[in-house]
Order: C-alpha cells, then sequence, then structure tokens
C-alpha cells in the first residue's frame, strides 16, 4: 500500500530532482520518484510535568546519484531544542550551535568538500526545516533532534501535542522569509510517503487517568497505577498527516503543582507552578460585544469549514441577551453580516449561521486586512467592552505582524482565538491570544467544537485572578519569565521560570485579586524538589526568556538579536539566530555533483487541494428569515430556550424542512434523556401519532438532545 502514493507525487521530478517554486504546490508522480525521508518516529518520555521528547527521521537515497533532503517539518511552539545527532551506520556524530549565518558556512563547506552533513534551522518557533547532504546512493542517515517542555494544565487535565505537519500557508501578506513555505504536497487523501511512529512513556508520581487522543487510535499500557506507555494503532490511516494530541489527568484532577530545582556548576534554576483556589462564577458580568471574526479561505474548504458553524452555533448559543454580536468572513477580501452589532437572539443567531454556510468561497488567507478592517468596525454602544473572536487553520506567513497589530490596539478590543483542524499553526493561534492576555483554543473536530465552546462560555463567565505578585523571602530569584504574570484565566496554574542565588529555602508567596476580594498563597521553598534529573529546566528558562524577546516581537532590534544568539549558544539551543550542524568527515562525494530534492508533505487532513492556489472571492450573502419556529410546552429560562431551538435545528432541520412542505405542523415528544418518543402530524386540522416518523428522527442523528426534562416542541412555518 504504501507504494500507492506513487500515483499522485512528482510532477516535476520527471525533469530532475531539484524544484523550483515560489508558493505551496501539489505534485504528481513519476514512477522512480526520489523520496528521500524513509520514517519519521517520536519517542516521549514525560516525567511528572515535563516532557522530553527525540524525534528520529532517517533518510534514503534510491536514485543514482548524490542528493540533498530539504524537509520542512513542526515541533511543538513551547519545544527547547538543546541537541542534534547523526548517525551514518555505527558512527554517531554530535551536532554543534553555531550563529545562523556560520551554521549555514560550515554547512556548505562540508558538502563542498564531499562529506555529509546536516543542518537544522528554526524558520518560526513551530517550523524547523532540516537540510542533510551528500546522502549517496543507498545510504541511510538517521538525525535524532532532541526537545523539552513543560506540560501546563488546564481545568485539571495534561494535554501533550507532537504536531505532525507544517499546513500550506498563504504569504501573500509577508514581507519577510517564506522560503520554508514553498514546499510541494501529495494531494488530499494520498497515502503516507514515509513510516510514521509514536511512542508515550508518561511517569506521573500519582495515579493516572482518562488516558485518550482524539487524533489517533491508540494503545494503552499500564505497568502500574502511576505510568503508562502508549503506542500508536497499526489501524491508523495516514497518521502524520495531522497533529498527535494526548489526553490524560491524574485522580481527582489533581495537578503537577509545587517547585522544581535544578543546580549546575555555574548556575541554579526553578520552575513554580501554583493552581489558584477554584474559580467563582460572577453573578453580575458586565454586557460584552462579540466580533467573530471566521477564516472562509481556500485551506478552510469542507470539514474545516462545517467545524467552524458548529463552533459558532455554539459560541453564539453561550452568550448572554445583554450581549451583542457581528460576524465577518475573510478570505482575500471581506464581508460582513450587519453593518452594527446585533442583539442575541434566536432570529440574528440563525441569520449569522446561515451567512457563514453561504459565505464561503476560497482564496487568500488575508489575516492582516480583515484584522484592520475589524478594528475600524462601529460599535453599538462606545462604552461597551468588545471580544474579537478569531477562528482560523492560522495557514499564514505573517504571525509576528500580526501580533504587533493586536499590541497596537490592546484599548480596542482583546482577541480570543479558535484554531480550526487537524493541522493548527499553533503558533499564530496561541500567539494572538498571548499578546492579548487571552486565551486559545483548538478544535479538531465536531465533537471538540462543542467541547471548546463550553469552555469559552465557562472563561467568559468566572473572575480573573488579577494583580498577581509574586516575591519571595529567604528565597533569592532572579531573571525570572515571565518577568512579569498576566491576569489568570479559568483553572489554568501560575508558572513562573526563574534562576536562584544561594541555598534553596525561605518562603514564596503569591498575591492578587479574584473580583474584589484580596488573594494569597504562600509555598515553602524547602518543600520543593532539588534533582539532577531536573536538568531541562535550565533549557526551559532559555527558551522562555527567547519567546519573551523575540517570538512575539515585530520589531527588529539588533540588541534582541545579540541576546537571542547569546541565550542560544550558551544553553545550546536553536533558534531564529542559531542553527545546529552535524558534519561527518569522511569523503564520500568526490566530485561534489549534488541534487536537492524536497521532501514532499502530506495535505493536512480535511484540508482540501484548494489550500494550495485557491483563488476565489468570498461570496457576497444576505440574511435570511427563520424557515420554521418552535413552541415549547414547559416554561424554562430563555438562555436554555436558545440553546436547545439551536441544538434541534442543527440536528434534525433537514428532515423537518421535508415534512413541513407536506403537513402544516409537527409536535415531537422528547424524553428527559434527549430521546425521540412521539411524534405527531397535523393533518386536516387534527395531531395524528407517525410511529415510522418517530424511527426515522431516531435513525437521523445519532447524538440524543441535551435536556434536563421531559418536553413536547410544537413546529410550524
Amino acid at each position: 500500500m504504501k507504494r500507492l502514493y506513487t500515483f499522485l507525487l512528482f510532477c516535476t521530478l520527471s525533469l530532475g530532482y531539484t524544484q523550483e517554486n515560489n508558493s505551496p504546490y501539489l505534485l504528481a508522480a513519476t514512477k522512480d520518484a526520489v523520496i528521500p525521508l524513509k520514517a519519521s518516529k517520536t519517542d516521549v518520555q514525560i516525567s511528572g510535568a515535563i516532557a522530553h521528547v527525540r524525534v528520529t527521521q532517517v533518510y534514503q537515497n534510491k536514485g543514482k546519484q548524490a542528493i540533498e533532503a530539504k524537509y520542512v517539518f513542526p515541533l511543538s511552539t513551547q519545544a527547547a531544542v538543546h541537541k542534534m545527532q547523526m548517525t551514518i551506520g555505527d558512527r554517531m556524530v554530535n551536532a554543534k550551535i553555531f550563529e545562523r549565518q556560520e551554521a549555514q558556512k560550515v554547512y556548505e563547506t562540508a558538502l563542498n568538500d564531499g562529506k555529509r552533513a546536516a543542518k537544522l534551522d528554526q524558520d518560526r518557533p513551530n517550523v524547523f526545516q532540516m537540510n542533510v547532504g551528500n546522502i549517496m546512493p543507498e545510504d541511510e542517515i538517521s538525525i535524532a533532534i532532541y526537545y523539552t517542555e513543560i506540560l501546563v494544565p488546564v481545568n485539571g487535565e495534561y494535554q501533550f501535542v507532537a504536531p505532525a505537519v507544517v499546513g500550506p500557508r498563504f504569504t501573500g501578506e509577508s514581507s519577510g522569509s517564506t522560503e520554508s513555505f514553498h514546499m510541494p504536497y501529495t494531494a488530499e487523501g494520498i497515502s503516507d510517503t514515509f513510516d510514521f511512529d509514536m511512542i508515550v512513556a508518561i511517569n506521573a508520581g500519582m495515579i493516572i487517568q482518562n488516558i485518550h487522543s482524539d487524533s489517533h487510535k491508540v494503545n494503552v499500557k499500564y505497568p502500574d497505577a502511576k505510568s503508562a506507555e502508549v503506542f500508536l494503532s497499526k489501524s491508523n490511516e495516514n497518521p502524520s498527516n495531522r497533529d498527535f494530541i494526548l489526553n490524560y489527568s491524574l485522580r481527582g484532577n489533581r495537578i503537577q503543582s509545587g517547585l522544581l530545582l535544578y543546580e549546575s556548576e555555574d548556575e541554579q534554576f526553578f520552575t513554580y507552578q501554583m493552581e489558584p483556589t477554584k474559580n467563582v462564577v460572577l453573578e453580575d458580568i458586565p454586557a460584552r460585544e462579540y466580533l467573530f471574526i471566521v477564516d472562509v479561505s481556500g485551506s478552510m474548504n469542507g470539514y474545516p469549514l462545517e467545524v467552524s458553524k458548529e463552533l459558532m452555533r455554539n459560541l453564539l448559543c453561550s452568550l448572554r441577551l445583554t450581549d451583542t454580536f457581528n460576524v465577518q468572513l475573510f478570505a482575500s477580501s471581506s464581508t460582513i453580516f450587519s453593518t452594527t452589532p446585533v442583539e442575541t437572539n434566536e432570529q440574528n443567531i440563525e441569520a449569522a449561521i446561515r451567512f457563514l454556510s453561504e459565505g464561503q468561497g476560497g482564496g487568500g488567507t488575508q489575516l492582516l486586512s480583515a484584522l484592520q478592517e475589524a478594528y475600524k468596525l462601529p460599535r453599538k454602544d462606545p462604552s461597551s467592552a468588545r471580544s474579537m473572536v478569531v477562528i482560523t487553520d492560522g495557514y499564514v506567513s505573517i504571525e509576528k505582524e500580526a501580533f504587533e497589530l493586536i499590541k497596537n490596539n490592546l484599548d480596542q478590543a482583546n482577541v480570543f482565538t479558535f484554531g480550526i483542524g487537524s493541522s493548527v499553526n499553533r503558533y499564530l493561534v496561541e500567539g494572538m491570544a498571548k499578546v492579548s492576555n487571552s486565551e486559545s483554543f483548538i478544535a479538531t473536530s465536531m465533537t471538540e467544537a462543542q467541547e471548546v465552546a463550553k469552555k469559552f462560555e465557562t472563561y467568559i463567565a468566572t473572575p480573573l485572578l488579577t494583580q498577581v505578585q509574586l516575591e519571595a523571602y529567604g528565597f533569592d530569584m532572579y531573571d525570572m519569565t515571565p518577568s512579569s504574570i498576566p491576569d489568570v484565566f479559568a483553572a489554568r496554574p501560575v508558572v513562573v521560570h526563574g534562576k536562584y542565588r544561594g541555598r534553596a529555602e525561605g518562603t514564596i508567596i503569591v498575591t492578587g485579586y479574584r473580583g474584589t476580594k484580596k488573594f494569597r498563597q504562600e509555598y515553602k521553598v524547602s518543600h520543593g524538589h532539588l534533582s539532577k534529573a531536573n536538568k531541562a529546566l535550565r533549557y526551559v528558562w532559555a527558551r522562555k526568556r527567547i519567546a519573551e524577546l523575540d517570538d512575539y516581537n515585530n520589531i527588529f532590534d539588533t540588541d534582541v538579536k545579540e541576546r537571542v544568539i547569546a541565550l542560544g549558544l550558551k544553553y545550546n539551543l536553536a533558534t531564529n539566530y542559531t542553527s545546529f550542524v552535524a558534519v561527518d568527515q569522511a569523503v564520500v562525494n568526490k566530485d561534489g555533483s549534488l541534487q536537492t530534492v524536497k521532501q514532499p508533505l502530506p495535505m493536512p487532513q480535511n484540508v482540501h487541494n484548494s489550500a494550495v492556489g485557491a483563488a476565489a472571492e468570498v461570496k457576497e450573502s444576505t440574511k435570511f428569515e427563520p424557515s420554521y419556529s418552535i413552541a415549547f410546552n414547559v416554561r424554562i429560562p430563555k438562555n436554555t430556550k436558545r440553546k436547545i431551538t439551536m441544538e434541534f435545528k442543527m440536528r434534525y432541520s433537514k428532515l423537518v424542512d421535508r415534512y413541513l412542505e407536506k403537513y402544516k405542523g409537527l409536535r415531537i415528544k422528547f424524553s428527559a434523556a434527549g430521546k425521540v418518543v412521539r411524534i405527531e402530524k397535523m393533518e386536516n386540522g387534527k395531531w395524528v401519532l407517525d410511529e415510522k416518523m418517530v424511527i426515522e428522527f431516531a435513525g437521523f442523528s445519532m447524538k440524543k438532545m441535551t435536556l434536563e426534562k421531559e418536553m413536547v416542541l410544537t413546529l410550524k412555518k
């Protein structure tokens, strides 16, 4: 089956190995196409809240001349990449870290001398490029990349994400380098061109529960109650075309809070994680205005847009009656649902959903233009607080430009983000929310669209831990990151990384306000965990410091660049300005001839081929009137009634519309468990029981309605 990919791979390889293109592109196959990447395997060791990751890429050359392989791949936005090794046969070469320009010289010199070499560059915090040169015919070269990151739980649940593919990026608004995004893609549905595997070992120190993956089928073994081993099931189809996402929790939803300590020869590091007390719902939340900015570009066509619709239904239904909203669709251009924000009611919500349904058109992802237009839109009430909710897969290359635009308009609106799809650009989605001091959410499926909408509803209804301050008595800490602690939302712990001098003793104190009440929590440093096994804290601190300096800043500053280079070289980290190079000293390519081959990337799951080179514009749309009304036989709050109405229409509207063409009305009875138990139709002025219709409705939607009591819905045109 693995050879089926040759049907739609390299259309240009028949002319040679070298491919030149200034944007993402699709490739069709030739029989003798050279695919340099043989396998990619990820081994993960999670100890407490620290993930140690090794990604092993195996390169091969089944052709007849020496090649240079180029492969663009993603890693976690939080990854501190601190080591690389190259293995040829029984020889292992440890890579060295260099300033990026120097690394290029070392690499090119090695290739010109006929030596095998590998170079790892970071192009975005989550996008890397591997170059492996002088791969000789029948060679097999293994490259191991090591990184570490801290896992931060939300609502008591831990999540480990291993990004698998860089989605095709729209580069039309970018003024910087976009070379990494000029890569070939296999067509939608084509089998993986390389072997892909994932193994995760968890040693939590507490009893583990609820291990699951919504992205892949996995097999789980439990050596004991406090550890687990997770393997990819062989039944997964094309596992490399989507991010691997693993969730788990500890018994009682406990988290790995407390203090971790590490002492090296010249410096001492700490990571402090504190879980605030449980949130208390505020009774008096001021009315807000929400602007939903929805990506309908080519890469969102099909299933991603269907997930967006499901998300929008749930988000709109979670708003309060005092809130107002508007919807902006964008691709190559933008279109607006209403000239001014509208009230939150059933008619406006249904019209907005239909507006979204009819507004899909494809085209490029002009995110900056959309945001600039959004900030100009008038408010219904100038005194109301505005929140912008951006829904996108993030397939753009102007991340820093977007961050800067949001930073410059923090007084205009805060920005929430929802990433849609199987391989979201998390750097953009997480970064936009980060610079706005808000929150990001990811929805890879219909089910997750419902779940994250509920999380958003909880999020906006909970008080913040504000004016957070961290100080210590008897514990000399310095160089802390973040340098100032942002407001804490929802059930997310406070996490601070830093260095300390002297002995690990004294007290750490966190203060702030929850609503109008003062908050204070103390921690004895002597209770912290000091261990040589916490060496990752050194890399994590440096990576967090680099993120503060460079990840979210668009303004080029020579001083910032020099500081990032110094951190990269001192702590052995890949950055925008430092790269790893490994050189094998054996001379194998004496004549120096070399052809470059770009490794084709899998089209992300559920992303259409239109994501590469789509050119359609967003269609103009108008409002729609409701097709039928729903009356309830029970008294329930308006907000609950609205949610039930939208859920019913989402599940059954196609069937209802068909029957209301024949009959003047329908009367549907639901049990308290949400099951259809009786249906009557209005025929000749009388209500007539129809058992066949009950069976048809029950089979039309596999999911039951979310109800708390028995009720009857009466439907009329």
